[in-house]
């Protein structure tokens, strides 16, 4: 079968943050990724500074290079347009190839807020795109699902999770990311650390029937700091550094109790010293999982460390260790690629299988745009009550 034609929008050799060359490259350029895709465009702010991005990351000279969004768009050879840009650019990016018919990638935040986001989509289903919330297919949540479906815990009563973003310290950014501290923008650590944390947890225990929130800004001047580690600037930032949320789980996600409660906090910056900066917990009738790791980034940074499973018996009362494992290939990516790699793989797979239409069996599926608008909802519903509060 042919390979399916990707364009890259936002491979950059001086973008200040570099996700599309250290998450999407590695796999795509890899004997696998290689077997199902081809690079064939990329798209950045001008022709110019994509064909120093095609000779930085040396790609082959017949790699098209494109700064305007409706040229890629109207391009007949690109299948797959993914964006890995800034999430207030997505719309303008992508928005002229969704028009177009064509398949889309979009890194989750999808847009800058929710209304941008049924804007972009139609608020239709969408099956032939991908949104870049990876670690639902990761073995880490397939394990989860696993023990799960398999009696091992009983019946679920309740599930709790403290975390911390701990890749910063508690009122630093750097340069490159400190629009994090601009709500407006759209991506922050509220709606990329929470927000990747809650969908996975959804995709394991289910969606919010209802829930309740509180969120506060403890610490609202942000030092912004260039790569050398000295302090460059000031901030003030509107966007909270803690969250503490509670609910009632939705039925119809495997065997939930009727009045489970899922209960989160997190905080920016990090934890007490010598504990761990994530723990997930799920208490069953017969028994408790629980999860734990360095910090909230499970779908990406957190596996440059052992993440653990552990599951008590009630009975018994032993504690035993659950491992999950990599597939071999990915076992060859570098931590950031291969949650990325596996929904590559899974949308390839679909391709190849004639693009089925509906839901598809466990472990085919993965995530796309009507998802991410799903999840969008949830982000302003939970900056609504921020808002309520901060109105009394």
């Amino acid at each position: 079968m042919a390979p399916i034609r990707v364009a890259l929008i936002g491979l950059s050799s001086s973008a200040k943050t570099s996700w599309a060359a250290q998450a999407h490259l590695p796999y795509l350029l890899s004997p696998k990724g290689k077997s199902h895709y081809k690079i064939v465009a990329l798209l950045n702010s001008s022709v110019q500074a994509a064909e120093a991005a095609r000779e930085y990351f040396g790609l082959p000279t017949d790699v098209k290079a494109y700064g305007d969004p409706n040229d890629l768009a109207a391009d007949p050879d690109i299948d797959l347009v993914t964006c890995c840009t800034r999430v207030d650019t997505h719309s303008l990016v992508t928005g002229p190839s969704i028009r177009a018919g064509k398949a889309v990638y979009i890194e989750w935040p999808l847009v800058e807020n929710y209304e941008e986001a049924v804007a972009l989509t139609g608020d239709r289903r969408l099956d032939n795109s991908i949104i870049g919330l990876q670690e639902r297919v990761s073995p880490l949540v397939l394990k989860l699902k696993e023990l799960l479906r398999s009696g091992r815990i009983g019946r679920v009563l309740s599930s709790d999770i403290r975390t911390y973003g701990n890749l910063v310290p508690r009122d630093v950014l750097p340069d490159g990311l400190s629009y994090f501290a601009e709500r407006s923008i759209g991506a922050n650590l509220i709606t990329v650390a929470y927000g990747h944390t809650i969908d996975y947890v959804h995709e394991v225990l289910g969606e919010f029937a209802s829930f309740q929130s509180r969120m506060q800004i403890q610490r609202p001047v942000i030092k912004i700091m260039d790569n050398g580690g000295s302090q460059i600037r000031e901030m003030q930032s509107d966007v909270p550094d803690f969250l503490a949320i509670h609910g009632k789980l939705a039925k119809g996600k495997g065997d939930i109790a009727e009045d489970a409660t899922l209960s989160l906090t997190y905080r920016t910056g990090e934890q007490f010293k010598g504990t761990p900066g994530f723990v997930w917990t799920i208490n069953g009738e017969i028994g408790e999982i629980m999860v734990t790791a360095n910090g909230v980034y499970i779908q990406t940074d957190s596996y440059k460390d052992a993440i653990e499973i552990k599951v008590h018996d009630h009975a018994s009362d032993e504690v035993v260790d659950v491992k999950f494992e990599w597939e071999d290939w990915q076992k060859e990516l570098p931590y950031r690629s291969k949650n990325v790699a596996k929904l590559y793989e899974l949308y390839a797979h679909w391709r190849e299988t004639g693009m089925p239409a509906g839901d598809l069996p466990e472990g085919q599926d993965w995530p796309r745009l009507h998802d991410a608008v799903t999840r969008m909802k949830e982000m302003d519903d939970l900056f609504k009550q921020y808002d309520t509060q901060n109105a009394e």
